[in-house]
């Protein structure tokens, strides 16, 4: 125990030299500290209505029937769309979605009751907005669920008028009937899909270029070279930092925006416990091979959009091409994020993460032994001075 004790003074030291050196450097500590606070409540914020709702829209009534003005009300009903206009000239409807005064427009066309009443087929048309995929989506459901609610109320009265009571209608106009419940994404919103994965790789980026510009002036100013306990001493602060950005988001973000949470604490911490340690030290392992802070800065500071991709939550990882598929587990985020949305968000036990928890415990090894490797390489300042 005796002779454990010099190693721990030595670890301890290394703990409060890097923690003064964080505070003394500004560009560090605006990685480390204001970046994740401030991602935290500006992220978030474009996505805070979750779900696209009242998309001003207009309807196009060339029938003028009694058939058509129920459609019309049932659209003007609809949460998803805001019916804004009701008019019989399309190229006035047409001027005011170039103009962006409507997102969509739909055409009811002349002699639509006739058609229907004959059971011939009739077509409604919509139009919009293709530029924005979301209001593009909301303006073609809001529609379709109006009419398709008024074809389905016109298909059961004919079907009562053959003969068939209410019920027996109703269930051949539907034998079969679809019931969609989100499981993992109970809101359907944009923000509970995205921000909790896209947390991990803020998590990431921010932590990886702080400690590569920190190692940076390590190898600077000449003192990148030293013992394993100064070292175990340098990362565990940094990682104590790293532990706390990740609480911070976990404990508080996700409760404050109410995204979906699985309710597994132990696990979320188990995932910081070893996330954390795997992206510093490959910041380190980065940061001593760069040789400066400002190649690290540039150099990773591009590889956000792309480790986004490949991390598998926005873009089917089946898709990718093949090196790619097994060159993505090289970066943490990519078994962080996974790991982290099926604890977070899916209630996963612990036993459906191991494998990705194991996964960070090999990069973080593999990074503490090409940091060594560097570390051999780099002659101390003694042998630097004589040479």
């Amino acid at each position: 125990m005796a002779a454990d004790a010099p190693k721990l003074r030595q670890l301890a030291a290394g703990f409060v030299a890097t923690w003064r050196q964080l505070l003394g450097d500004s560009g560090v500590l605006l990685l480390l500290v204001a970046a994740p606070v401030l991602y935290a409540f500006f992220y978030p914020w474009p996505y805070a209505d979750q779900a696209v709702t009242r998309v001003p829209v207009a309807l196009v009534d060339l029938d003028g029937s009694s058939l058509s003005r129920q459609i019309a009300r049932y659209a003007a009903a609809s949460p998803r769309i805001e019916l804004r206009r009701v008019t019989a000239d399309e190229q006035s409807a047409r001027r005011a979605l170039l103009d962006g005064e409507i997102e969509g427009y739909a055409v009811l066309p002349r002699d639509l009751k006739r058609h229907v009443v004959r059971g011939e087929k009739a077509v409604v048309s919509i139009e919009a907005n293709g530029a924005y995929a979301l209001l593009n989506k909301a303006v073609l459901y809001g529609f379709a669920e109006s009419v398709g609610t008024v074809s389905a109320g016109v298909e059961i009265r004919r079907l009562q008028a053959r003969g068939q009571p209410l019920a027996q209608a109703k269930a051949s106009r539907s034998p079969v009937n679809l019931q969609t419940v989100p499981l993992f994404n109970p809101t359907e919103g944009y923000g509970s899909y995205v921000v909790p994965a896209v947390a991990l790789l803020i998590l990431q980026q921010t932590l990886l270029m702080g400690v590569a510009m920190l190692t940076g002036t390590w190898v600077e100013q000449g003192r990148l070279r030293a013992t394993a306990a100064d070292w175990a001493g340098r990362l565990l602060a940094l990682c104590s930092l790293g532990w706390a950005n990740g609480l911070f988001y976990f404990g508080w973000v996700f409760l404050w925006q109410d995204f979906p949470r699985g309710g597994h604490p132990a696990g979320a911490l188990l995932l910081l416990l070893c996330y954390v340690p795997a992206v510093c030290a490959l910041g380190a392992a980065l940061g001593s091979w760069f040789g400066n802070r400002e190649r690290a800065l540039q150099v990773l500071l591009f590889t956000a959009l792309p480790l986004a991709f490949l991390a598998g939550f926005s873009w089917p990882a089946e898709a990718l091409p093949g090196p790619l598929q097994w060159l993505r587990w090289l970066a943490p985020s990519t078994a962080g994020i996974q790991a982290s949305l099926r604890l977070n968000q899916m209630g996963a036990p612990l036993q459906a993460v191991v494998p990705l928890l194991g996964v960070l415990v090999l990069i973080m090894l593999a990074a503490l032994a090409a940091l060594g490797f560097r570390l051999r390489a780099t002659p101390s300042p003694a042998t630097a001075g004589q040479g």
